[in-house]
């Protein structure tokens, strides 16, 4: 399967996009952003978990990093509510089991560096920010890692962002509010994926916005 994959171009999906499809295990479904592969793929997804589901144990070819969108996650290892960004390196194992609460997360698999193994659970909800670039914005760092930068974006309302070059791409997920750019609106559920070498000037309306966002991971055209 190829599906949006074409890293050297744009790619949008908004939440009245979604077309949900069910994984192999009952009571998992997927929305898939992109994908390269089959059962084992490069993919970004966003997976919905119903309560008391299961999905078998696995281990990560790839690497696999999680945000953790609503509900709680959780797995032999821990319980992660919402909030949460977890990262498991090349070659871990889990085995997710969620509760009576069910769980949405963000999921990108096989995107890691054979070198990043960082074992990370990050609670969001405890704070962390730093003032951004401008006035308006504050950043929470997640991960970073050569060009690779994982950080949660809050923007104030009415705030411009300057526009600016995309080096190794920009990838956002609109965890709430919304942010608009000259190509778009992108409301809470939104996934937008820049290029290496596109530009943008961004901005927030009186509803503001929180994103999570990786830059630097995305190949040259």
């Amino acid at each position: 399967m190829r599906l949006r994959a074409d890293f050297g171009r744009r790619a949008v999906v908004t939440p009245e996009c979604y077309e949900w499809v069910p994984s192999p295990a009952p009571g998992v479904d997927r929305m898939m952003l992109d994908r390269v592969g089959e059962e084992v793929a490069r993919a970004t997804s966003i997976v919905r978990y119903a309560a008391n589901s299961r999905f078998p144990a696995h281990e990560h070819g790839g690497g696999e990093e999680i945000l953790v969108l609503d509900g709680q996650f959780g797995d032999e290892h821990g319980s992660y509510p919402a909030g949460y960004y977890l990262r498991n390196p090349i070659g871990t194992r889990h085995s997710p089991r969620i509760g009576s609460k069910g769980a949405t997360i963000f999921v990108k698999l096989h995107q890691f560096e054979a070198d990043d193994t960082a074992q990370v659970a990050i609670d969001s909800s405890k704070g962390g920010w730093v003032p951004g670039r401008i006035a308006g914005v504050e950043i929470q760092p997640l991960h970073r890692h050569r060009d690779e930068n994982v950080f949660l974006l809050r923007w104030a309302p009415d705030t411009v962002y300057p526009e600016h070059l995309h080096t190794g791409g920009e990838e956002i997920f609109v965890l709430d509010g919304a942010f608009h750019d000259a190509d778009g609106h992108y409301p809470r559920g939104s996934w937008v994926r820049y290029p290496h070498g596109s530009r943008h000037e961004p901005y927030t309306l009186a509803e503001g916005a929180l994103l999570y966002v990786k830059e630097g991971h995305l190949p040259p055209r």
